[in-house]
Order: structure tokens, then sequence, then C-alpha cells
């Protein structure tokens, strides 16, 4: 796994390791006697710079060491073994979101983009409209937006999606959008490289917010990007240059560090939330239960395809909005906030914010690392006294 790195580390991967030693060992440096193993986060505005500047480190909006570590850890999770493939951290998902959009396009280009995805994009597809880019929507679900693919710039993708959790076949939107010239972008935040690695199945470029499940404790905003063509992620890296979308250091040291635990998470986690959703489902009304690991769910055949762990979000109605603020007002175990992947449950009823067309009724609900039984306990005993 080769990824810029300006200090010339080995930045090889660990291809035969498995996720677990990957994710603890990922983007360190080599040992040098009595250093830490993970350097403390370098705070910088600027760097001795003698003479031209030819080293890897100049100013701090351009380069960062902590960076680097993070940069080369996340790049060997979303594409372990392969070289050639660079990634770049942001200051949020969004940053790292209008970063590909808006160093792709040109006035006059269309893009694709989901018509359910997450609720920002409509921001971006007004400031995409106002640069004089054509912006076509379709749902995820059934590769709908392959109908509007023809001669479009990119395609983004966003599977599972959010919150409605639908999937596509990343493979066959890829195939079809590379034999009509467009690039792939996949949104891989609810996934994360553990349970789909969107650059393996053809994609472009792998996006995400690291704000969710890949720190996981929800005291951090970041992004990122990871591709494998160079001149397409140098126009990310020029637009990151121009806007300032950058992670202070703090952040980008302390994403680094959660990565360590990333797999015992995510296992526990999507282990819990399959339980969740199990038991959601036998509940006698029915609920509408969305999760991409129900063998019963629309979206569990696509998904066991192409992803390795189905994420820690399900997603189901209750009859009104009412019924669900009540449901919420009971759980003990689960914050009524909003975001998703942290290891305390969370769960909000989604129409609040009027950006997704759902059910008044409908919750998102992020499932933590609190013991299943506990979790599932008190999420029947809402629903019985939410009934009332």
């Amino acid at each position: 796994m080769s990824s810029t790195d300006p200090q010339g580390l080995p930045s090889e991967g660990l291809p035969s390791d498995g996720d677990g030693t990957r994710a603890v060992r990922a983007g360190l440096p080599e040992p040098v006697a009595y250093e830490p193993t993970l350097p403390g986060p370098v705070f910088a505005a600027h760097f001795h710079l003698p003479g031209e500047p030819t080293g890897p480190y100049t100013y701090g909006r351009d380069e960062n060491p902590t960076w680097t570590h993070l940069e080369r850890a996340i790049g060997s999770l979303e594409a372990p073994g392969e070289d050639g493939v660079e990634t770049l951290v942001f200051a949020s998902g969004m940053a790292a979101t209008s970063s590909v959009l808006f160093s792709q396009l040109r006035a006059g280009d269309a893009v694709v983009l989901p018509s359910d995805g997450y609720q920002a994009l409509p921001l971006a597809r007004a400031q995409l409209e106002a640069f004089g880019i054509e912006v076509r929507t379709a749902p995820t679900g059934g590769d709908a937006q392959l109908g509007v693919l023809d001669g479009a710039k990119l395609l983004w993708i966003e599977t599972p999606s959010n919150p409605g959790l639908d999937v596509c076949d990343i493979r066959r939107l890829v195939e079809a959008a590379h034999a009509r010239g467009a690039l792939v972008a996949v949104d891989n935040t609810l996934a994360t490289p553990l349970g789909q690695r969107p650059l393996e199945l053809g994609a472009d470029f792998s996006v995400a917010s690291g704000t969710k499940q890949l720190t996981g404790h929800g005291d951090i905003l970041l992004g990122y990007v990871s591709g494998r063509d160079a001149g397409a992620m140098a126009a990310v890296r020029r637009w990151r240059k121009i806007v300032g979308a950058i992670p202070g250091p703090m952040e980008a040291w302390l994403a680094h560090r959660s990565l360590a635990t990333l797999q015992l998470r995510v296992d526990r986690q999507n282990a819990t939330a399959l339980a969740v959703a199990e038991a959601l489902q036998d509940w006698p009304e029915e609920l509408g239960v969305r999760y991409p690991g129900l063998p019963r769910d629309p979206s569990y055949k696509i998904a066991s395809q192409q992803m390795r762990r189905y994420g820690c979000v399900v997603s189901f109605t209750l009859p009104t909005r009412a019924r669900a603020e009540r449901f919420l007002d009971a759980l003990r175990l689960v914050d009524d906030a909003t975001s998703f992947g942290g290891v305390r449950s969370t769960a909000e009823r989604r129409g609040r914010w009027g950006g997704d067309a759902v059910p008044e009724g409908f919750i998102r609900m992020s499932v933590g690392a609190e013991d299943p039984e506990d979790l599932v306990a008190d999420v029947l005993r809402a629903l019985d006294e939410s009934a009332q």
C-alpha cells in the first residue's frame, strides 16, 4: 500500500494481515529507539525552510507530518497491499465531498447524485448548479442512477444510503459509468473500509466522513478522499489548498489513535445492530425495519456480494410523530442525537431536520458498543412504553 508520503517513510501495507492487525498498526512510522510508537501531533504553521522549498513540509496549509501518518493509515485500510493509492484528509466529511465535486467538475459538465443521499447534498447541488453544472438525481435502490448516466462526467454513489439504507451494485454502476467516460465516487461513510472497499470494486474515489464510525467517539470532525488516479487526486489536493479545508493536527492525531480500535468497535457494533434489527423485525407491529445484514432486507442480496460488514445503523418507522417522540423519550441507553457510528448508541426522528424524504415517525438508530442484551431490552421496553 503506497500513499503520498512526504517523509519518505515505508508505506507498504500488510496485505496478509487481518483487519484487526492492520487497524492497530496502520500508518505507524518505523520504530525509533526511545520514541513513541505513534508520534504526537505536530503543531506548526511553518517549518524551517532554508534555500529552495524542496522538502516535504513547507507550510501548514499544505502538509503536516500528523496528517501524513493518518493518510497512510486510512489508505492502508481502504486499499490494503495496493500501490498507487493516495489518501488526503480534510476538516469534515462535507469538505472531502466538496473537494471531489468541485475539483472534478466544470461549467457545462453533468453529475449524477443520489436523490436519497446525505441531507447536505442538496446544498452542494445548489452550488454546483450556480456554477453552471447540470445535476441529475435518482434513487440508490434498483441501480436507478444508471437511467440518468449518459453524458455525465461524474457519478456519485452513496451505498448504503443515509438514512434509508438502500444499496446499489457498485461494480455494475462503475462498469456502466466507465464505459460512458464518467468517473465514480463512492461515499463509504456508513460501511467504513472494514465493511466495503470501493476502490477494489472499481471506483475512482472512496470518500467518507471520518466523523462517524471510522473514529467512533463522536468527538472529531474529519473527512478523507482516497483515489488511484494521480491527476484526479492532484486536483483534489489543489482544492484542499485553495479552500484551506484542512484538519487540525490534534484532530488528525486523535483520529489515528482511534483507528487502533476500529475492528473491535465495528465487529461489536455490527453484531449488535443485527440483534437489534432482528428484535425489531419480530416485534408484533410492522415497523418497516431496514438493515442490509437482515436476510429479508431488500438490500441483502447485493450488500452480501460487495460488503464484508453491514454497518451499525438500523432504521424503522413508527406510526406517528408523537409515537416516535415517546419512544425516544423512553430510551435509557440511547441518546437522542444526530450523526452515527459512535460507541454510545444514538437515535433520532430523522424527519425533524426536514431534508430527508422519510415519514414523520422514521427513526434512524446508530448502535453503539453497549452489551447487546441490554440494548435490545432497552429498545423493546421503549417500544412497549411508547405504545401505551
